[in-house]
């Protein structure tokens, strides 16, 4: 195989570091022999959890393989490259649907597993590793094992949210869920402020399968956190229309060709789109169908439209926090940015159930936020440090596939079961060969003074 020495950078385009490239053709080509190492899907985490600074970076793009799909039961077996857009052209024209998805479809089947990715249905059906049987892991001495949450658990669920370090996630076994349509019911409901979104949020009589609340970020005073509550479900036979429009494959539709001006992205121009979008999405007051694409990847519409942000990228802040504290942390945040006057093209609030066994997974019972903020100059980094403030004063964290800038302070204060996390890690890689920039840089497994693990 042929290596490549060339920069690179998450979804976010933030930060760019040179690493050397390997592409394997086939599954038989990984191998974990090199001295430092990270496997890498699509490339869709949005900072350093991909990225190995002046290291290996393994493509496994072309390791993408559908092994197996039993269309009784819905359930799937994998190679860790294929990708969700692959696997639902697949499994949805035969009534199934993927248990867990987050906002895009364009990444890997080993990505879900590594960050334990979450969708709008966390607080009813968990993350993805909840729903996963069975992972074949390739470990740093060369040799492949197999493990569930029966058969080697303690590393079936130190590789369930571990981004990867592990070992390369060779393969994946899914259960899947029966779906009528590939429609989602879908019904909005607004909210004038924070308060009254929250209140939307947690009433049984508005709640769905499926709920996601896009938050108007730039609104100020009695209108912070205006929004729009999305709840929906998988449409059932007696509410799917016969002769509706069937939307085929999903396909996008348009692409950004150049990077966005610095300046188009602004605090007058996203405040003049979300007013828009909180009139135009808030009129939707009666239930109607979607196709699954539009409902569950509104963004993939839109190819690289990370360009948007810019050529100095963007950093995409997420965090949780735990119900007791929810409403209180989530307004400090939101208080936090509006002062700032900084614009979040992009806001996001979500509601997490219980806190699931992944010993480095994010969700914990209670409510994340995400935030889209471009990167202008250094002082979106000091508003990013008083979030952390905010976040660790309330008992909650940073996701680490999304974040490009935590301090190892802040990751070993939001993570407690790190240390149980480590004792794993040392015991199939004791040479800490698979590592990332985002490891380093929160100082995970790295050798300390006196030759212990820090």
């Amino acid at each position: 195989m042929h290596t490549l020495i060339t920069p690179l950078s998450g979804w976010g385009r933030y930060p760019v570091q040179t690493c050397e490239l390997e592409r394997p053709e086939r599954y038989a080509d990984l191998r974990s022999d090199v001295a430092r190492l990270i496997a890498r899907g699509q490339g869709r985490s949005y900072g350093d959890a991909a990225l190995n600074e002046n290291g290996r970076v393994l493509l496994t793009e072309r390791v993408n393989r559908l092994l197996e799909f039993d269309m009784q039961k819905g359930i799937l077996r994998a190679e860790a490259g294929m990708t969700l857009a692959e696997i639902l052209e697949v499994i949805v024209p035969r009534g199934w649907f993927l248990p867990v998805t987050p906002g895009t479809r364009f990444v890997s089947l080993g990505g879900c597993v590594a960050a334990d990715v979450h969708g709008k249905n966390h607080h009813h059906d968990g993350s993805f590793g909840d729903h996963v049987l069975g992972i074949e892991l390739i470990l740093a001495d060369g040799s492949h094992v197999m493990c569930t949450p029966a058969e080697k658990p303690e590393l079936f669920w130190a590789t369930v949210g571990g981004m990867g370090l592990t070992g390369i996630i060779g393969e994946v076994k899914l259960k899947l869920i029966p779906i009528f349509s590939d429609y989602v019911q879908v019904r909005h409901h607004v909210a004038d402020n924070l308060e009254q979104l929250f209140r939307l949020m947690q009433d049984s009589a508005f709640d769905d399968r499926y709920t996601v609340a896009w938050i108007d970020s730039m609104a100020r005073g009695a209108q912070l956190g205006r929004g729009i509550a999305m709840c929906g479900h998988h449409a059932t036979e007696e509410e799917f229309r016969p002769g509706f429009r069937n939307p085929g494959k999903p396909k996008r539709s348009r692409s950004i060709p150049f990077n966005f001006p610095a300046l188009m992205l602004n605090p007058m121009s996203i405040s003049a789109f979300n007013a828009l979008y909180y009139r135009r999405a808030g009129g939707k007051r009666e239930p109607f169908l979607s196709g699954y694409a539009p409902y569950f990847y509104p963004l993939d519409a839109i190819g690289n439209w990370n360009r948007m942000y810019g050529k100095r990228g963007f950093v995409q802040y997420q965090c949780v926090i735990p119900e007791a504290a929810a409403f209180e942390g989530i307004k400090r945040l939101l208080q936090e940015l509006s002062d700032s006057r900084r614009p979040s093209f992009l806001a996001v609030l979500k509601r997490f159930g219980a806190q699931g066994k992944g010993l480095l997974s994010f969700p914990m019972a209670g409510y994340t936020l995400a935030l889209d903020m471009p990167i202008r100059d250094e002082g979106l980094f000091t508003l990013l440090n008083k979030l952390d403030e905010v976040v660790l004063q309330y008992g909650g964290r940073v996701y680490l596939a999304k974040d490009a800038r935590l301090s190892a302070e802040s990751f070993r204060a939001m993570y407690p079961r790190y240390d149980e996390w480590l004792k794993i890690k040392n015991s199939v890689d004791p040479q800490n060969r698979f590592s990332s920039s985002l490891s380093r840089r929160l100082g995970v497994g790295q050798i300390g003074i006196g030759g212990t693990r820090e």
